[in-house]
């Protein structure tokens, strides 16, 4: 029996490094967490601006951005840990016999009833165009080495101006939604090794929730 591939074979992702997802094709991405707006309670006017001012932004991008929603159960242990730390200071007996209820409740109504909560992301992506090197071979082989000029390697320059690249979209993609009334913020490493934990493990209540930092 041949032995299980490890999971790692499947993901297409190399590693996340300073906020941006670098996937194994050389090719990089940023994620943004965007906040949410109540269409329905908006009035028809407002709808339309809305509407309109998305579809300007859209049509102003010059490359591709993928939006998604993420449904997830709510984790409530963190808040129920909170609740059971308030029953061991409150000194009322009465309360204390009041909060654990309210916690029994709040656990019952859950399991019976799951709570689901969205969060809206948009991914920023940056394609290097990657151009083979036509001296590799036999005749690199009696090409002189050149003395160092103490810059950093071409690979590195690449990297950076790549970087800068994305990073501009980002902007780009931020200041868009802005205009809308839309606040986007770029992921750090650990929430977006939280966010993908999350995606490749579906049928488990999230690790921690993720949110736009105030």
């Amino acid at each position: 029996m041949e032995p299980t591939a490890p999971t790692q074979k499947f993901i297409e992702i190399k590693e996340i490094r300073d906020g941006v997802v670098c996937l194994k094709n050389g090719k990089l991405r940023k994620i943004l967490i965007v906040s949410g707006v109540n269409f329905d309670l908006k009035s028809e006017e407002e709808q339309t601006l809305i509407l309109n001012s998305f579809q300007n932004f859209l049509n102003g991008l010059d490359f591709s951005t993928q939006f998604f929603i993420h449904s997830r159960k709510v984790n409530i242990e963190r808040y129920l840990e909170l609740i059971t730390a308030r029953k061991a200071e409150e000194p009322n007996k009465l309360l204390k016999v009041q909060i654990e209820e309210y916690a029994e409740f709040i656990k019952s109504f859950v399991e019976q009833n799951a709570i689901i909560t969205k969060t809206f992301f948009a991914v920023v992506p940056f394609d290097p165009i990657i151009i083979p090197d036509q001296t590799a071979g036999l005749l690199s082989m009696f090409k002189k080495s050149k003395p160092t000029t103490g810059q950093p390697p071409k690979e590195e320059l690449s990297d950076q101006k790549n970087l800068q690249q994305l990073n501009q979209r980002v902007d780009q993609v931020v200041n868009g939604l802005t205009e809308i009334g839309l606040r986007a913020v770029p992921l750090d490493d650990k929430a977006l090794t939280e966010l993908f934990y999350n995606l490749y493990n579906p049928r488990l209540v999230e690790k921690r929730g993720l949110e736009i930092s105030k």
